[in-house]
């Protein structure tokens, strides 16, 4: 028995409901003029290799001191970019990319994320992977969740689920893996919805994983995929 990706959406979202990602600061960016859609684009970055805890942290510390723009990066200076951004960890390698990134964009795109966004999606992605610092993960993000385009986000969750769900997936590379829910959900969902379902799904993916789905001492007792799970088997 396998379950499809329009099953596995249909059955976390009634057990788990609405996740209301990508979380940002709304009321902060009204009254600074401010594109979110930026804070966004941190904190992709910032998240690499941290808890979203600690990446609330290191964003309340850019919020505080209202640096939280394309031009505010390109010159803010980076030790004090390190040590707004240091409760995210690795601050060093992510002040430099975040530096790097706000460059690229202030030069190319005269701090305009709608110019940037608008593209062709395949160009948007190819154009991302080529900065430093930003892999399959962080541009998939970026682009669905700051230029709502629909690709799909797999992160160590995602793959640790399809281990352990009966998915007709091949392996578990990032590639093979956004291929078959990109590839399934484009055959059950409409195109209009697929946006809001991508980031739905993602989320609720994230949730199962630290709710139920852990690597260690999962909890299969409560988990609304408990008679579809290989492990439970």
């Amino acid at each position: 028995m396998t379950i499809s990706p329009k099953t596995l959406y249909d059955l976390l979202l009634d057990n788990f409901g609405h996740q209301h990602w990508w979380p940002f600061d709304k009321n902060y960016h009204q009254k600074q003029k401010s594109d979110p859609r930026f804070e966004i684009i941190v904190g992709a970055i910032l998240t690499q290799n941290t808890a979203w805890a600690n990446v609330e942290k290191a964003l309340d510390n850019l919020k505080k001191h209202k640096v939280l723009t394309i031009n505010a990066f390109v010159h803010i200076n980076e030790e004090n970019l390190k040590i707004m951004i240091q409760p995210s960890g690795f601050f060093n390698q992510k002040a430099r990319r975040l530096k790097l990134f706000a460059a690229y964009l202030h030069k190319k795109y005269q701090d305009d994320l709608q110019k940037f966004f608008s593209g062709d999606e395949a160009e948007i992605r190819h154009e991302l992977l080529s900065l430093q610092g930003i892999g399959p993960e962080t541009a998939d993000s970026m682009l669905l969740y700051a230029g709502n385009h629909p690709t799909f986000v797999v992160d160590a969750y995602t793959k640790r689920i399809c281990k352990r769900v009966p998915f007709q997936v091949l392996n578990d590379s990032y590639d093979d893996i956004k291929y078959f829910f990109e590839n399934e959900l484009q055959h059950t969902i409409p195109k209009k919805e697929l946006v809001p379902v991508y980031k739905e799904l993602h989320a609720l993916l994230v949730k199962l994983a630290k709710n139920n789905c852990r690597k260690k001492k999962p909890d299969c007792h409560t988990c609304p995929l408990t008679r579809l799970c290989e492990k439970s088997l």
